[in-house]
């Protein structure tokens, strides 16, 4: 079965916010947000660049086996880009984005994302979240220390662990094929949706509302209506069946459309167009200037020439330049960049002042957090001296990457782990959580020594005369390899 996509992309500044950090592009056959951070400029650079290498990825040409390859790969070279560029101005360092895209070739899909942007499923009106938010708040809440409703509210919920920004090392991705099943519906979105506006509500939004473009403006509008404290960026992605007339344009939002206007202000100022000429008019743009960027006749057709001639800020359809109110908007878009540009720079020391603080803050916040899970102790068993014994941990039964936040105290070989009953197995095959060390030990002497189960005694061959009881094991003590 040949399928095909319908999809609208809408963003919105939002009521805080000085300027869109937010970029998405949607296409038939490519469909990518991404979020930025980094300051006025940093932000809006970011999403813009993962957008400019993701975009040309849109054809039709691909093998569903090379997908994730292909993002993997446009992914990396943004990267490569990022770097480059805080590399050469200091007032770029720490730019970075968050990236969620699906790609389709034929009936698959592949996807990747990393950092807090979203994508949900809704199938047989069945609403979910797709992606893992990376985030510290994220793996607090999979570790058992918040609950969603308070993940929902706490100060550090929008601390990344994971980016694609200009740091040195490959871009940690989660990548994964699926099928794309007609009838599903798909949303990417920034967390300027997902923050205010609750996945209930989202989902009946997406349920009630058939058409992609318009259930895009009411989520737009409902993150707007719940305070738009953030740039809100969303795009609604329909599986249909490809006989349903196919839909072919591509659509660019946010800070990656504002560049492209961008980038032809600037190629008429190298060429000496005045901000207000006309086709035809004196200072016209020389027709060799932009030939690389202008699409072969007739190659404006494919999506793949659509979304670079969207990136490169032409009209693939009329082929010729912006009318004189684009222009405008074009020259006062520009002035508005140069405005907040002087800005950044005017607030460049500041910024690094309150850059520290909120570092020096969340380190020692991690410290704390470290350091309450060193007073934590449980018990359980491990593999010692080539055998399974009883042993005491310090720490919790976590880990963060290569980092484990446990170890082990001591071990006891008595009671040897195949006496106890299967109760008390299955207990420390789930760790017994304590407050203390003491009373870690308490539970192994008392409690777990306890849980044996006695051999029984042999009586004299022939004899009627019961055995008697055996006499209760010795409370156990630490072995001689027990650590601290």
């Amino acid at each position: 079965m040949t399928i095909s996509l319908r999809y609208a992309a809408r963003s919105d500044i939002g009521l805080v916010r000085q300027s869109n950090q937010d970029s998405a592009y949607a296409g038939p056959h490519l469909c990518v947000l991404c979020d930025g951070m980094g300051g006025p400029a940093g932000g809006d650079i970011a999403s813009a660049v993962a957008i400019e290498h993701l975009a040309p990825l849109d054809a039709d040409s691909h093998q569903a086996g090379e997908l994730l390859s292909l993002l993997r790969s446009a992914v990396q070279d943004a990267h490569a880009e990022l770097i480059d560029r805080s590399a050469s101005d200091p007032e770029l360092s720490g730019l970075g984005t968050t990236c969620v895209g699906l790609m389709r070739s034929g009936n698959k899909l592949a996807m990747v994302h990393v950092g807090d942007s979203r994508a949900y499923l809704l199938r047989d009106g069945e609403f979910t979240q797709v992606t893992t938010d990376h985030t510290f708040v994220e793996y607090l809440v999979e570790s058992g220390r918040l609950t969603r409703e308070q993940a929902r509210r706490h100060p550090q919920r929008s601390v990344l662990l994971r980016v694609l920004g200009d740091a040195e090392g490959d871009v940690q991705l989660d990548e994964s094929i699926r099928e794309a099943v007609p009838g599903d519906r798909w949303l990417l979105c920034s967390d300027g949706l997902c923050g205010p506006v609750t996945a209930e509500t989202i989902g009946e939004v997406l349920t009630s509302i058939p058409e992609p473009g318009m259930a895009a403006d009411q989520l737009i509008d409902l993150a707007l209506r719940a305070g738009g404290p953030d740039n809100v960026t969303v795009v609604v992605v329909d599986i249909v069946d490809d006989d349903e007339s196919p839909q072919s344009d591509a659509q660019v939002v946010g800070s990656a459309a504002n560049r492209r206007a961008l980038a032809a202000a600037a190629r008429a100022k190298s060429a000496g167009t005045p901000a207000d000429a006309g086709p035809g008019e004196e200072g016209e743009e020389d027709e060799g200037a932009d030939s690389a960027a202008r699409p072969a006749p007739g190659s404006a057709d494919t999506p793949a020439a659509k979304a670079a001639a969207l990136v490169a800020g032409l009209d693939p359809k009329a082929g010729k330049e912006a009318s004189r109110s684009e222009r405008e908007l074009v020259a006062e878009e520009a002035a508005k960049q140069a405005e907040r540009a002087e800005a950044q720079r005017r607030r460049s020391r500041r910024s690094l002042v309150a850059s520290l603080i909120l570092f020096i803050a969340l380190a020692a916040a991690l410290d704390l957090g470290y350091m309450w899970t060193q007073r934590q102790y449980y018990v359980t068993t491990a593999p010692a001296n080539g055998q399974e014994q009883i042993a005491i941990y310090q720490g919790i039964p976590q880990s963060v990457g290569p980092i484990h936040l446990s170890h082990v105290v001591e071990t006891y070989d008595v009671p040897p782990v195949d006496t106890l009953t299967a109760e008390m197995r299955s207990r420390l095959a789930g760790t017994v959580a304590k407050d203390s060390l003491e009373e870690a030990r308490a539970y192994v002497s008392q409690t777990v020594t306890a849980a044996t189960v006695l051999p029984a005694t042999p009586t004299a061959s022939g004899s009627a005369t019961p055995a008697p009881s055996a006499t209760p094991p010795a409370p156990p003590t630490p072995s001689a390899t027990a650590q601290g």
